[in-house]
């Protein structure tokens, strides 16, 4: 990558049930994942969030490492039963403290939040009184617990989101019974569950619990930008065939057209609907609520995959590979899912500003796992080179997004500050910048990535070319 300092402003991301712990303190209640991560076999050698990497008693120590990186921009998640223990009712003084003194730490030290309202913790609370996001009083709650985080935040947050990948939570959760709440129609693996049809049930009270939030969102903070995280992987067709053709597209249809259509176009893509007979239909008063719900575009993404017409796929025709001719699409990380396919960030950022009208891009979400990073000797586990180089080739597509396609990148985010519970994989996997050490205190360690990224946005971007050709170790205790 060339030394060229990107134009916008660099941050790190988090999610409160990954980093914070403190899962029983100061009055907070049960989420849906202390209940899954708690149930035997549903995580990685029986991990859970209890403790996770302790942010919530160590999150000034935190802040004092992103500065010394010249972080800029910080995006948290609250935790919906941090807020409200019961989803609604009752309103933990101490939980609104806990952020409420993060939120002004964060800008004493120069550091802009960016809050996520729901980033998968949802109160168990509302899983048992009426199951959850597949109720639409879902919708009415959520807007309730919104609206307290907006009086009580608002006026020194200016940049929100709604919700965190509607997809992945939907889909793993509701459809493949990975995540929590753990439903799917395998019996097997779920004790209950509709692959078929829940996961559409969900995604339209997602979508309009979104929109009721917003609403709340203009009334109570007009000066300010609220979103929804979308995420999504590029789709490159397998073949120059119509067939393929098509079905990359319908990929991005399923995976990011369904939240992102209605919210910048106004309903559902036509090839979704046209595969899902028993989508809901939006109402014309749904449909204008949603319709212009976001003042910025918040992109996730990490890989991408090679797409195929297979019409014996149900419901979306496709199937999805990280091989063509034998050729692997990237480099593989830690995680099987994940390939490092630099030219895909590209490509989707193109693609994103095209369909959407240009807007402003921030993106929320962007890292990788190191392979065999997890079981890496101390101290040369921080030299995390295949890390330092996903993040050297992603930002130099993503600086050719912005110069050779006229894509508008706001800001972007690296996913993550540190290395955290990573849902089912729990502390299998680690996805950061700052690797925290699990056998010796969750002591804090600088990566060699988060020097390069330092370096790169900082005020001498010379000195990322250096960190890249030359990974030295860096410690924080």
């Amino acid at each position: 990558m060339s030394a060229q300092k990107p134009k916008f402003p660099w941050g790190v991301a988090s999610a409160a049930y990954q980093v914070e712990g403190a899962y029983k303190e100061d009055g907070r209640g049960m989420s849906i994942w202390d209940t899954f991560s708690h149930t035997p076999g549903k995580t990685a050698q029986g991990h859970t969030g209890d403790v996770a990497v302790d942010f919530y008693h160590r999150y000034e120590a935190d802040i004092a490492i992103m500065k010394s990186l010249g972080v800029k921009v910080f995006r948290f998640s609250i935790s919906w039963p941090r807020i409200l223990p019961q989803g609604t009712g009752r309103v933990n003084k101490l939980g609104v403290q806990f952020y409420s003194k993060l939120i002004d730490a964060l800008l004493a030290a120069g550091i802009e939040p960016h809050v996520t309202l729901y980033h998968w913790d949802l109160p168990q609370a509302l899983q048992d009184k009426y199951g959850g996001w597949l109720s639409d009083k879902s919708i009415k709650d959520f807007a309730a617990y919104a609206e307290v985080c907006f009086k009580a935040f608002g006026d020194r947050v200016s940049f929100w989101t709604t919700f965190n990948e509607p997809w992945s939570f939907i889909w793993i959760g509701y459809g493949m019974g990975i995540h929590a709440p753990g439903r799917c129609s395998d019996r097997s693996m779920c004790a209950e569950g509709d692959s078929a049809r829940e996961p559409w049930v969900v995604t339209h009270n997602v979508l309009l619990a979104h929109a009721a939030a917003v609403e709340r969102f203009r009334a109570l903070v007009p000066q300010g930008n609220i979103s929804i995280n979308l995420n999504a992987e590029w789709s490159e067709p397998m073949t120059s065939s119509v067939a393929d053709k098509e079905a990359a597209q319908r990929n991005l249809d399923f995976i990011l057209g369904i939240y992102a259509d209605p919210i910048f176009l106004g309903d559902y893509p036509a090839s979704v609907r046209s595969r899902i007979t028993d989508l809901p239909e939006f109402t014309p008063e749904q449909r204008a609520s949603l319709k212009g719900s976001a003042d910025y575009f918040a992109l996730n993404h990490y890989t991408s995959r090679y797409i195929s017409h297979d019409e014996e796929a149900v419901p979306t025709g496709l199937s999805a590979h990280t091989e063509r001719n034998g050729k692997a699409i990237g480099k593989q990380a830690d995680s099987d899912w994940l390939l490092a396919v630099p030219w895909g960030f590209r490509r989707l950022l193109a693609y994103v500003h095209r369909r959407y009208g240009a807007p402003e891009i921030w993106v929320t979400e962007n890292g990788c796992d190191a392979p065999g990073e997890d079981d890496a000797a101390f101290p040369a586990v921080l030299e995390d080179t295949f890390r330092l180089q996903y993040y050297q080739e992603y930002l130099a597509e993503a600086m050719k997004a912005v110069t050779e396609d006229g894509v508008n990148i706001r800001g972007y985010f690296a996913w993550s500050i540190l290395d955290n519970f990573e849902w089912a994989d729990g502390y299998t996997k680690r996805f950061g910048i700052v690797y925290v050490d699990y056998k010796h205190g969750l002591l804090r360690h600088l990566k060699a990535s988060a020097k390069f990224l330092a370096a790169l946005f900082g005020p001498e971007p010379l000195a990322a070319a250096r960190a890249a050709a030359a990974i030295q170790s860096a410690t924080v205790d």
